[in-house]
């Protein structure tokens, strides 16, 4: 298990050139920030709350979880660094609209600019809630996207990755095809 009592602070880079699989996706924005680049065998989706009930429902009329988002997270990471050879090598970038975090250079994408650090994947949780926009190992395992708006985040990974976090009794993970429209609040 991770060591999520120990946690230090990403490294801000200056080399953008580890998110360039991010930066230079022609895939349409929005499918881009929420479930990452393509070339995945598969895509899932780490509900943070339920998704809706009914047409027009309001994320106000939702029961929250009783896990928090971050310990989502925390075990959402904790899962997949068993899923990567490089869990000490990893990248995150934060939506540069967080007034209280700042980098050196933008990762930039259409309508969306990020900061990138680097780091321990443990590190991870550095942010707390709302966390970082993208995540994932210097191999390139898997990648974790949470997109500002969604209730959820979109996972790309292998297909037997995936498989084992839809049966984690911990994760609320679903299947998805990200060429199609994905369940929203409005």
């Amino acid at each position: 298990m991770l060591g999520y009592n120990r946690r230090m602070a990403p490294v801000p880079c200056s080399d953008l050139s580890p998110a360039g699989w991010i930066a230079s996706s022609d895939l349409p924005w929005q499918r881009l920030v929420t479930f990452g680049p393509a070339g995945f065998a598969g895509y899932a989706r780490l509900r943070l709350i339920p998704d809706p009930a009914f047409e027009g429902q309001s994320e106000n009329d939702v029961t929250a979880p009783e896990a928090p988002e971050d310990e989502q997270f925390w075990r959402l990471f904790a899962f997949l660094a068993r899923a990567t050879r490089t869990p000490a090598e990893c990248y995150f970038c934060v939506w540069d609209g967080y007034g209280d975090v700042a980098g050196q250079a933008k990762v930039v994408v259409p309508q969306r600019s990020y900061f990138l650090f680097s780091g321990r994947l443990e590190d991870a949780g550095f942010w707390g809630t709302p966390g970082p926009a993208f995540v994932w190992p210097a191999d390139h395992a898997w990648c974790v996207a949470k997109d500002v708006d969604p209730h959820w985040a979109g996972i790309g990974a292998g297909t037997a990755v995936l498989d084992r976090l839809v049966a984690d009794s911990g994760l609320d993970v679903v299947p998805a095809d990200p060429a199609l429209e994905q369940p929203a609040y409005r």
